[in-house]
């Protein structure tokens, strides 16, 4: 019963039949350099298959893929963006005038670290920069063939997140 469980839960996290509203909205994307220039066979393969335009200009994009996240990331976001605008504090109180209860303050700090990993790919959404869809598919090589491969994996797996299916 265990192992059901355990099968149900790595078929969500693969995608399985979960819907992804949030994909709906994401009609453009930027795409970051990538280890072996996944990049680019990735940028073919989502425009050739209509799933989403690739566009040139960071500021024109919906959203962000990458195959890294952490500091690096942070570092290239606020050289395309700028700073990621922070809401200011509300106040303390409620409306009775009582004291609101804080929650704790969130984690800033590195989410990973060192080399990136080959064959992860992350679609941020470039205003919250939120992780809305992630994937892996480990290259075999750095041979064109073997990255066209994933990079066809990886638009297959995203455009049917897209759509719900």
């Amino acid at each position: 019963m265990k192992w059901f469980f355990l099968l149900a839960a790595l078929g969500v996290a693969r995608g399985g039949d979960v819907a992804h509203p949030e994909l709906a909205d994401i009609k453009t994307v930027y795409l970051l350099p990538m280890t072996y220039s996944l990049d680019q066979f990735l940028a073919i393969r989502l425009t050739r298959g209509g799933v989403m335009q690739v566009v040139t200009d960071p500021k024109l994009a919906d959203a962000i893929i990458s195959d890294h996240i952490g500091a690096g990331l942070e570092e290239s976001l606020q050289k395309l963006y700028g700073e990621k605008k922070v809401e200011p504090p509300k106040d303390d109180k409620d409306a009775d005038g009582k004291d609101k209860v804080k929650e704790p303050a969130a984690f800033n700090g590195p989410v990973a670290g060192g080399a990136r990993s080959k064959g992860a790919v992350f679609l941020l959404d470039r205003k919250t920069r939120s992780v809305l869809w992630s994937d892996y598919v480990p290259p075999k090589s750095a041979q064109a063939a073997d990255l066209n491969r994933v990079a066809d994996k990886i638009a297959t797996q995203l455009e049917k997140d897209k759509k719900g299916k």
